[in-house]
Order: C-alpha cells, then sequence, then structure tokens
C-alpha cells in the first residue's frame, strides 16, 4: 500500500495532518522543537514524558512542562507512571491544559523509570497497564494512545500480546518501537514486529525507530502499512529533515537558515525555562544544529563555553549576519505568548491545586 506523507490520518477524532509524528523525548521536546517542528512538517508533535507524581504533587518543574501553544495542534502530551488513579487524574489535568491527544509511555528502558513500575517496566505487567488505560480513557474525552517497546527482553514479542489487549482497553493508536528495553538505542528496530501488530489491531499504528530519511519512512510504511512513521533523534537539531521526510526537499540549509532557527530556538527555550536552566540545557542542542559541515567545530565549541545565551546570540548573528532579517520573520509569525495555556495558570477547580 502506498502511502503519501502528506496524506492526513487520524486518531479517533484527531486529524493529523502528515504521516509523520516527532517523538516525545525526554530533555529535548520543549515547546520550541515542537513547534519548530510544526513549521517542517511534523504532523502530530509530542511533549516530552510528563511524570503523573510531578502532575499530582504539583511540582513546579513539572507543571512548567505543560504548556500549550496555539501553534502546536495537534499535540499528544505523554504521561508516565504506574498507578491507574493517578495516571487518569494526571490525563484529565493535561487535557484540560489543550492537548489533543493523551499518550501513555509503556517503553522507557531508563532505570529510575522502569525501577517505580513505570515505562518499560509495565510490559511485564499487562494486567496493571490495562487498568492504566482503561482508568485513563475514562477519566478523559480526548483520544489516549501508547508508546511502547516489542518487550523488555531481547527476542521478546510482548508487544504482540498486549498490543490487542490495549486497544480493547481503550487506546484508540499504538506506537511501537520494536526494540528491547535491554536494546535501549542500539542495534536496529525490527519493524516486521510492527507488520504483525498493525495485522492484529483496527487501530492506527505508528512507526517508531530508524526512521530518518524519506526513502526509510516510505519503506517502512509499505512493508509494515503502519499509519505513521515517528522521527526522534534524526530530528535533533536538524528539523529540515523532517522536510526532507514529508516533501522529499532535500535542500541543504543555509548558515544564516541554521542560525536563524537556532537562535529562534535559543530565545524560545530561555522564555520557557529562565536563563538559568536554558544555559544548560541548550548546550547539546549548539552541537546539533551546527554540525552536518554547517559551521566549523571550533566555532561549536566556542559557543559552549558561553554561559550566556544571548553571548551566544551575538557570536551567531556575527557568523552569518544575514540571519537578522530571518529571525525577525520567524519571530514575527509566532503566535502571541498570551494564547498560550500553562496548566499552573489553570482554575484551582480544574486540577484541585492550591
Amino acid at each position: 500500500m502506498e502511502t503519501g506523507l502528506r496524506q492526513p490520518w487520524w486518531i479517533g477524532g484527531v486529524e493529523v495532518p502528515t504521516r509523520v509524528v516527532l517523538a516525545p523525548m525526554a530533555g529535548v521536546s520543549v515547546q520550541a522543537f515542537r513547534r519548530q517542528g510544526r513549521r517542517y512538517g511534523a504532523g502530530l508533535v509530542c511533549s516530552e514524558m510528563v511524570s503523573c507524581a510531578g502532575i499530582e504533587h504539583r511540582n513546579e518543574r513539572t507543571l512548567g512542562y505543560l504548556r500549550v501553544g496555539a501553534d502546536e495542534h495537534p499535540l499528544a502530551i505523554q504521561i508516565f507512571g504506574a498507578e491507574p488513579r493517578a495516571m487518569a487524574e494526571a490525563a484529565r489535568m493535561v487535557e484540560a491544559a489543550g492537548a489533543d491527544i493523551v499518550d501513555m509511555n509503556f517503553g522507557c528502558p531508563v532505570r529510575k523509570v522502569t525501577k517505580t513500575g513505570a515505562g518499560a517496566h509495565l510490559l511485564e505487567e499487562p494486567e496493571l497497564a490495562l487498568a492504566i488505560v482503561e482508568a485513563v480513557a475514562r477519566a478523559v474525552t480526548v483520544p489516549v494512545t501508547v508508546k511502547m517497546r516489542r518487550g523488555v527482553e531481547d527476542g521478546s514479542r510482548t508487544c504482540l500480546e498486549i498490543g490487542p489487549r490495549l486497544v480493547e482497553a481503550g487506546a484508540a493508536s499504538l506506537t511501537l518501537h520494536p526494540r528491547s528495553a535491554r536494546q535501549m538505542y542500539t542495534g536496529y528496530a525490527d519493524h516486521s514486529l510492527t507488520a504483525e501488530l498493525v495485522s492484529l489491531v483496527d487501530v492506527p499504528v505508528v512507526a517508531s525507530g530508524d526512521v530518518t530519511s524519506r526513502a526509510k519512512a516510505e519503506g517502512v510504511l509499505a512493508a509494515t502499512g503502519a499509519a505513521a512513521v515517528m522521527v526522534g533523534r534524526g530530528a535533533q537539531g536538524n528539523p529540515w529533515a523532517l522536510r526532507e521526510i514529508v516533501d522529499g526537499d532535500a535542500a541543504q540549509p543555509s548558515r544564516e537558515e541554521v542560525a536563524a532557527e537556532l537562535i529562534v530556538f535559543i530565545r524560545e527555550t530561555v522564555r520557557e525555562l529562565g536563563e538559568r536552566r536554558a544555559s544548560g540545557f541548550l548546550k547539546k542542542f549548539y552541537a546539533w544544529y551546527l554540525g552536518h559541515g554547517r559551521f566549523p567545530k571550533p566555532f561549536k565549541n566556542e559557543l559552549v563555553q558561553l554561559s550566556d545565551t544571548e553571548d551566544v546570540v551575538t557570536r551567531l548573528l556575527a557568523a552569518a549576519p544575514g540571519a537578522a532579517e530571518l529571525v525577525a520573520r520567524l519571530e514575527a509569525a509566532r503566535p502571541d505568548p498570551a494564547d498560550e495555556v500553562l496548566l499552573d495558570q489553570l482554575p484551582i477547580s480544574v486540577y484541585g491545586g492550591g
């Protein structure tokens, strides 16, 4: 089956305009990343995973993740946890914040998540996983989805055993990253499992893992029958990869384009996280944006040494003066920040805060 990457599809009642989903990535998927992804062709963008415990305890940093801008829709907010009641409460809150979809993480392999019984560990506790999906589906009116791995151990086929049951419990879509939790990000994603999952369920399946080009995206869609592909690490500091996948436009960005996108990303991230947090958070992005032969390595190293983000902006503008006009154009097109929804600004009655 040939599927155009610009062809819309649906998750429940939510229309997704392209067949590319921008992955939820911890320490990456801030609002600036999501907004940029939408501009470059991602049909659906996702928040990084948000702790339901952090929401329940009104953790300031956790609530800060739940920032929803007018230009992000459709947006999935991903939550994680191991207790049905808490996950349902978190789902109600992220729906109130403006999420179009509530996604649940049943795939994170990181020890600090799995040791709490959340993430990929839930694949070994199927009854608990089903109870969580049922509780969340009952709690909200928007579609609920699940992102999972093939299983915990190498060679596992747990995803095929639990996938249909998750759909019966209320999942409107499944995303499969067909690596084991033990693999982390090594080896290859086995998309033969994705094809099997597609054949077992009657909801859209998103294929995640090793999708780094249009050719790979088309190949995975054709081989699996999946509704869409999820792009993660390939889009880090490289939104042009999304454009290439969606539209086949493989033109390399100019220095001015790279500098302009990075400058806007820096300023948006500072607005979201504050200067102190953003300064450290952004350092990994400098190498991602400026790599690929776009800028000399010594220049990237110089930016990492700077502690003030406006000093970084100044150096970027000095290296690519033509970027200033592009920055002005991008910032002029940005929606009014006053239109954003922030969870910690919602009425107390909505989320039980005090």
